[in-house]
């Protein structure tokens, strides 16, 4: 298995600089992908399970999850899509906080991951007990936290919030006179405040990925195809999101691709999102954003390391074992869980659909 290591370097001065290590695995030759799929599904089963895989892991784990009546979905959506099924095991291929909130919302499976170790900057650089103290430091203010955050960040937050509703949320909370905490992400946060208007202290966290864009590189790219619509998710920096067409979550910028009458797109966001885009609009053509300049070895490799950990080996090996199970105190789930339903019964309202504390088995409105 190779070995990578990525320094993540987080500015908050609540937390030490550390590095993170992502084991990717080896790509198999096509007779062991084969037989890999092959005992996958069996496995799968035999075991009772779903499968849900986010839009940035291999296109392997994304096929095998809706070939086997699992789910390719962002974090939120596959945590919802799990509680709703009835086998009594889950397999999660993202990273360790998608585990846990699908863990959260289905307390009674048993949730498992191929890879434990597969964790996300933004959930590492806001650490529960650092981000308790930053809301104790600034009493007052209505705590709103972004999906991708540990159980125990989400228990002490009032909102949680994903990137496709974050601006109607805080919209909401300003519009009644709320003072925002906000965390992780500094990038989706600015986004959120200067299209809200809102009164916002900030975490500064960012995601690896998305902060690696660069603007300049961009608007070259954009004068070499200048029919082709810019979309962009907003943990990118301000002067990416400044050039966009569209900017908005994994699934609005896959809605945006297919209601377009364009057949071009620079897509700024994870490499992962490559395989859905073009399952979903065979003809039309996706060229990644730029990460790096001219004299880089690799132009455009936005492409999550943590996610990269996810393969076959492992769903095989996590179904086979029993390993990477996802444990929660149910106390802090029960305490992480309201905030996510305050979130989901909000949506509900605004789209006229189910009635509130009905999205989620098992939990009542908040």
């Amino acid at each position: 298995m190779a070995v990578a290591t990525f320094p993540v370097a987080f500015d908050n001065p609540a937390c030490t600089t550390r590095e993170a290590w992502a084991r990717v695995p080896q790509e198999p030759d096509p007779k062991r992908r084969a037989e890999l799929l092959d005992a996958c599904r069996e496995q799968l089963r035999a075991a009772d399970a779903t499968l849900v895989a986010h839009y940035y892991v291999h296109p392997d784990l994304q096929d095998l999850a809706q070939a086997s009546g699992g789910l390719v979905a962002d974090s939120l959506e596959m945590a919802r899509f799990g509680a709703r099924q009835p086998g009594s095991t889950l397999v999660v291929a993202g990273v360790r906080f998608m585990g846990e909130t699908a863990k959260m919302l289905s307390m009674d499976k048993r949730v498992l991951m191929p890879d434990l170790d597969a964790n996300c900057s933004l959930d590492l650089g806001c650490p529960g007990d650092a981000f308790s103290a930053w809301c104790d430091a600034h009493p007052g203010r209505t705590v709103v936290v972004y999906a991708n955050t540990s159980a125990a960040v989400k228990a002490r937050a009032d909102w949680v919030v994903t990137s496709s509703c974050a601006l109607d949320i805080v919209a909401h909370l300003h519009a009644r006179g709320d003072k925002v905490l906000w965390a992780p992400d500094r990038h989706l946060g600015d986004y959120v405040q200067r299209n809200t208007g809102a009164d916002m202290l900030a975490w500064q966290g960012a995601c690896i990925v998305h902060d690696e864009f660069k603007a300049l590189e961009l608007a070259l790219l954009k004068e070499q195809h200048p029919d082709a619509p810019v979309l962009v998710h907003p943990e990118s920096p301000p002067a990416v999101i400044a050039l966009a067409d569209v900017v908005g979550s994994t699934a609005q910028i896959l809605r945006a691709a297919r209601d377009s009458a364009a057949t071009r797109f620079i897509v700024a966001t994870d490499a992962g999102m490559f395989h859905a885009l073009q399952q979903q609009n065979p003809g039309k053509t996706f060229i990644a954003a730029p990460t790096a300049g001219n004299g880089a070895t690799c132009k455009s490799c936005a492409h999550c390391p943590w996610m990269a950990m996810n393969g076959l080996e492992g769903v095989l090996r996590c179904l086979r074992d029993g390993t990477g199970a996802i444990e929660l105190d149910p106390a802090l789930a029960a305490r992480a869980r309201v905030p996510v339903q305050r979130m989901l019964d909000f949506t509900a309202a605004r789209r006229g659909g189910a009635a509130p504390g009905a999205l989620v088995p098992g939990i009542g409105a908040a």
